[in-house]
């Protein structure tokens, strides 16, 4: 496959997988459409044609060309510049190594990180808690995981792939947007009862039932496995975490129970003080399950695909 065919395929998964649904993704599009044609033409020359058929900030290709052919992805969790020497030291060492793709967002995806959290306020609104609400509480949370990137040496990895000559790519939200759709069919068709049946539904998962081993299986972090699960809601997607103010606003939309890849101590303290139950599913496992979902439709076209850096691989194919 080309790299632009990758790049599209995964963008088109998330969309399909997105929690808000298509129809609604699609609107996001044309609104961004419909600003770039209100832009002064100097400000034209700045925007980003990606948001076009593109919908994710946090999804990108960093470096190459994209009319390379990829045979093979060196793909993790994490991809900094260490495993970027790394993809470099395989290929020395005669592994064909085409292309590094990240889950978590480097370079420019990184520090666009916080224009996906929009996301949740859609996904709030859609559990129940008015949209204007979502969009309030979410409005200083956004600002504050913006101003947060602004430091940050973003780009490293990116100088180290550009100065290799390796292609890079990273995929944030199409790959937590797997995981959110996958897990909320799943407890919404099995109807668990209590949150000790949630626990064993998620273990039976392999990317979970792999991290049991690794002392990173999921967790209760508040309530126990006797306590009712009541309405769930799989809480994992929309960049990073949200505001800490949500968790009244749940519990008055009837949600008993969140399903999480991680939690602050704030927010799980927010999250107890109202009486909502929190499953930790654990971090690399939850974004190896959604990397796992879209991967294999790239292993389907014949791209091999090499784990490291926290990547549990599990083809489903």
């Amino acid at each position: 496959m080309k790299i632009k065919e990758i790049y599209e395929l995964l963008v088109q998964k998330g969309i399909e997988n997105d929690p808000r649904g298509k129809e609604q993704v699609e609107k996001i599009m044309v609104k961004e459409k419909n600003k770039y044609e209100e832009l002064k033409e100097d400000e034209k020359a700045e925007f980003d044609f990606d948001r076009f058929l593109n919908p994710y900030a946090d999804t990108r290709v960093l470096n190459g060309d994209l009319d390379s052919e990829v045979k093979k992805i060196l793909v993790g969790i994490d991809m900094e510049t260490g495993e970027v020497l790394l993809a470099d030291r395989l290929k020395e060492k005669g592994q064909a190594i085409d292309m590094v793709m990240s889950h978590h967002p480097e370079g420019k995806g990184l520090v666009s990180l916080y224009d996906v959290m929009h996301l949740q306020e859609d996904l709030l609104a859609k559990y129940g808690i008015p949209i204007n609400v979502a969009e309030g509480m979410m409005s200083s949370r956004i600002s504050e995981v913006k101003r947060g990137l602004m430091p940050l040496n973003h780009n490293r990895a990116v100088d180290a792939a550009r100065m290799l000559d390796i292609p890079f790519m990273c995929c944030h939200t199409p790959a937590d947007n797997h995981v959110s759709t996958y897990l909320q069919n799943l407890v919404d068709n099995e109807q668990p009862e209590s949150i000790g049946d949630i626990i064993k539904l998620l273990k039976a998962i392999p990317e979970y039932k792999k991290a049991i081993s690794y002392n990173a299986g999921p967790s209760v972090v508040v309530g126990s496995n006797e306590r009712s699960a009541g309405k769930v809601y799989v809480d994992v997607t929309g960049g990073t975490s949200g505001s800490e103010d949500a968790y009244a606003k749940m519990v008055e939309a009837g949600i008993g129970t969140l399903i999480v890849m991680h939690m602050g101590e704030k927010h799980r303290k927010e999250a107890e003080k109202n009486h909502i139950n929190v499953i930790n599913a654990g971090h690399m496992s939850s974004d190896s399950l959604g990397m796992n979902l879209m991967l294999d439709e790239i292993e389907k076209q014949g791209v091999e695909i090499v784990p490291i850096s926290g990547f549990l691989r599990y083809s489903r194919n």
